[in-house]
């Protein structure tokens, strides 16, 4: 039931299947325990850690949630407010007072327009699904430089780390500002080569998430930083 040797392929599994003796271990998401033995709930990877076996799922939507910090794409402007996709299942809505500058009603399209990339808060999510946006807290703007590149959602506590430690190692490894935000996108920002390698680095999770690969990328690039 370990992860075996690093680098080695995790198991997939699927829902109902036995995965082993859960004698001595938890249940964690994606796992139930049977007649002692663990049953996957899901399609997903098969993990083990710390004695809690969970089960990692392929892919996941994100849900929004008020407080997360997102990434967004303007993908409307009206004359009061911007609508955003937010890599969820309905556009966010910005209202001009949320915003942070001094919009005069009808001049919206002077401070964002179609296309354009934001860092927000999702400051309410209701019954309905409707999503408020908000510009007004300490770093939040629009991104004018650096690049967007996707990660699934599934692999944003990878790409962190414990307590944001792996993306620590690769804002030092690459020496680029990255934000990784609650919705899947991540902001890269530095020198043409360094967005790259960072770059890189997040296909490498997108492509093998279920390796230790990944892991193996970063410290190869800290060693050959070091080297230099």
């Amino acid at each position: 039931m370990s992860e075996g040797q690093v680098g080695a392929e995790q198991r997939l599994v699927t829902p109902g299947m036995v995965i082993g003796p859960s004698s001595g271990k938890r249940a964690g998401s994606g796992t139930i325990t049977e007649n002692n033995e663990f049953i996957a709930t899901r399609v997903g990877w098969l993990n083990e850690q710390n004695n809690v076996v969970s089960v990692s799922p392929i892919n996941s939507a994100y849900m929004p949630r008020s407080g997360d910090l997102i990434i967004g794409f303007v993908a409307e402007v009206r004359n009061n407010l911007w609508f955003f996709d937010v890599n969820g299942p309905f556009q966010a809505l910005l209202p001009m007072s949320l915003a942070p500058w001094k919009v005069e009603f009808g001049s919206t399209r002077k401070h964002l327009g179609i296309g354009d990339a934001a860092l927000a808060r999702i400051q309410e999510v209701d019954e309905t699904h409707n999503m408020v946006l908000t510009m007004k807290g300490v770093g939040l703007r629009r991104l004018n430089e650096g690049t967007v590149v996707s990660v699934p959602v599934n692999l944003i506590d990878t790409l962190r780390g414990e307590n944001n430690a792996m993306l620590s190692r690769i804002r030092d490894a690459t020496d680029c500002r990255i934000i990784v935000a609650d919705n899947g996108r991540v902001w890269i920002h530095g020198g043409a080569d360094e967005m790259r390698i960072a770059r890189d680095l997040i296909q490498t999770l997108n492509k093998e998430g279920h390796k230790n690969t990944f892991e193996h990328a970063v410290q190869a690039l800290e060693n050959e930083r070091g080297e230099q």
